[in-house]
């Protein structure tokens, strides 16, 4: 790879870094060029980890960074496809696979991970005689596992590497198959990857097939184990936003300029006021009321919000919580009580409160005309989250509920789970909601901290 080729495509690697959320500034691009100059291409292994350090600079960013590395300087095309020959059955390559797996054989599991996508991953033209560039033509890592079913090796890679004979080197070597077979699986999700980049192009890839780090994944789109990850990371997230949190109220501990005291100050220097004297604030802690749509696919968005705001609690005097599907119930006790178990913590909610009258399609008129009508639990020093999509299946939006809360309260916000182009569209009520109360859209994590210390009143 000629320099002029090598320095593009470092660029490129860069920019999609940054689209996923990687800042990677003209500073870090420097510095990998330099990395990549003192040691070249031979050492892939070397080149990866030389770049992550120039790069990365927050925990939870090395997945995103391996996966578009795999896609922007993958192994050299051809070497581990001639390693080994693309098998014709799945029973032909569980053989050699079970082998490699217990010497702990990087290179013949490559050799094989390659074998195995070529055989049994190509759909559409992908493989065959032609380019495979179709739209429908590509590299599936699913269809490859579910052919070669890796899982199901675990008890002969064991039996191959001989455990068993000390309870203590059986439970290691358990653990040390099991991470080879995991090392397994993250291989052929490369391979596939690549071979796709090379059928639609890498920045195509790049930007639809990696997944984004933890505090850019959608809350709309998440999957079972990413929002068990978000589970994960309330308590540190919660501690960081506390401590934001606290800063600010010490900040505004001062309020306005005290014109007499000061003019009297000002007297020791001759009548300049050189050192103003400001008024004393005594902020309260505000309280707080939370009101979470659980229907569908906001769910998610919801359950994680409730948790990081009970974490937050001793930043508010009180702090109470609220959801709905078409009706509303107060489920202050159960998200306390979620603590010990935040997995299950939206499937008791919808089993222990009552949320419904019929269906699990959600009614944003009837929610809000019963937090309304039967929840005395707003006042002048309280605030307001509401959270969900305003989207309404078609019933009414009950605007006047809505406008009945915000004149109760202290403040009250919207935070909407849907990108902001998706507002007011099919039974979307969120832009006529958006006309009484201020409406953010909040689709991540990063949306959701950043809107938590901006909006949350100190």
């Amino acid at each position: 790879m000629n320099t002029e080729v090598l320095s593009t495509r470092l660029v490129e690697f860069a920019g999609a870094l940054r689209e996923h959320g990687i800042p990677v500034g003209p500073g870090e691009t420097v510095d990998a060029a330099a990395a990549v100059a003192a040691l070249g291409l031979a050492d892939r292994a070397q080149l990866r980890e030389a770049l992550a350090a120039t790069v990365l600079r927050r925990s939870g960013q090395r997945a995103v960074f391996d996966a578009l590395f795999d896609l922007y300087f993958p192994t050299a095309i051809g070497v581990a496809e001639t390693a080994a020959q693309p098998p014709a059955t799945a029973h032909e390559l569980r053989t050699p696979l079970v082998a490699a797996l217990a010497e702990g054989d990087q290179a013949g599991v490559r050799a094989l991970v390659a074998a195995a996508v070529a055989a049994f991953g190509g759909y559409g033209n992908a493989g065959s005689t032609g380019d495979g560039a179709g739209g429908m033509s590509g590299w599936s890592a699913y269809q490859t596992l579910a052919e070669v079913r890796p899982d199901a090796l675990l008890s002969r890679v064991l039996t191959a590497m001989r455990a068993g004979e000390h309870p203590l080197g059986a439970a290691l070597a358990e653990r040390e198959a099991r991470s080879r077979i995991a090392a397994f699986r993250d291989h052929v999700q490369a391979e596939a990857r690549r071979r796709t980049a090379e059928l639609r192009g890498t920045e195509r890839i790049a930007r639809h097939a990696v997944t984004p780090q933890t505090d850019l994944v959608a809350f709309t789109s998440a999957t079972r184990a990413q929002l068990a990850e978000l589970r994960r990371t309330v308590q540190p997230l919660a501690r960081k936003l506390a401590t934001r949190l606290a800063a600010r109220r010490r900040g505004a501990r001062r309020g306005r300029i005290d014109l007499r005291r000061t003019l009297r100050r000002s007297l020791a220097t001759g009548g300049v006021p050189m050192r103003p004297v400001l008024r004393d604030r005594r902020p309260g802690r505000p309280e707080l009321v939370l009101l979470c749509d659980l229907s569908g696919s906001v769910a998610g968005f919801a359950e994680f919000t409730l948790l990081l705001i009970q974490a937050l609690a001793d930043q508010f005097s009180k702090v109470r919580s609220f959801a709905f599907v078409g009706l509303t119930d107060e489920i202050t006790e159960l998200v306390s009580a979620g603590r010990a178990d935040p997995e299950n913590l939206a499937a008791r909610i919808l089993s222990q409160a009552r949320l419904t009258r019929w269906g699990m399609s959600s009614d944003y008129g009837g929610a809000l005309g019963s937090f309304v009508e039967g929840w005395a639990a707003l006042g002048p020093r309280t605030s307001v989250l509401i959270l969900g999509d305003g989207r309404t299946n078609g019933a009414d939006p009950n605007l006047a509920a809505l406008r009945l809360i915000a004149e109760q309260s202290r403040r009250v916000y919207w935070l909407n789970p849907e990108a902001e182009a998706s507002w007011g569209t099919g039974d979307s009520a969120a832009l006529r909601y958006a006309r009484i109360v201020p409406m953010y859209e909040c689709r991540n994590v990063r949306q959701l901290s950043r809107l938590v210390s901006e909006l949350l009143p100190a």
